[in-house]
């Protein structure tokens, strides 16, 4: 009997650490550039997400707990996601990249905070920006955020 709840506890563990957090079903481009066409021909606004993947503990809370839902992942369809990652790590993106990627920070994450969330227009300009994530770990500003930018759009 032991063996058996030990069994038990051991599956149910493994599931746990096996679900490991991919942002869902979200389609995340890493390409500014694919970013733009898309947006262009798709005529949606693009979402940017600036984070510090390896490192940024209100990044990886705010994967969780908004990126990570099924309410996001609606309203994700109304837009091209770009998700502009600033890891410590060397292996997670390649020098290239890393090198884009800190040029999109000069450009549009003015602020400089992580993680930051910038809506531009098809005309790639910033029609909205929200920084930072709260211990609270409350989504409403963030879902604010981005019903505003639909409005506006």
């Amino acid at each position: 009997m032991k063996n058996i709840f030990l069994l038990f506890a051991l599956c149910i563990c493994s599931l746990g650490f096996s679900q490991e957090e991919d942002y869902s079903n979200l389609n995340w481009l890493t390409d500014f550039e694919q970013a733009k066409k898309e947006s262009a021909n798709s005529k949606k606004p693009i979402l940017m997400y600036f984070t510090g993947s390896d490192w940024c503990g209100p990044c990886k809370s705010l994967k969780k707990d908004f990126f990570n839902t099924d309410k996001f992942e609606e309203k994700s369809k109304n837009f091209v996601l770009l998700m502009v990652d600033m890891p410590r790590r060397i292996d997670i993106i390649t020098p290239e990249q890393k090198q884009k990627n800190k040029e999109l920070v000069k450009i549009y994450n003015k602020s400089g905070g992580y993680p930051n969330i910038v809506a531009l227009d098809k005309n790639l300009s910033v029609i909205g920006e929200l920084s930072g994530y709260t211990f609270l770990r409350e989504t409403d500003r963030h879902y604010a955020f981005v019903d505003s930018v639909l409005g506006k759009y």
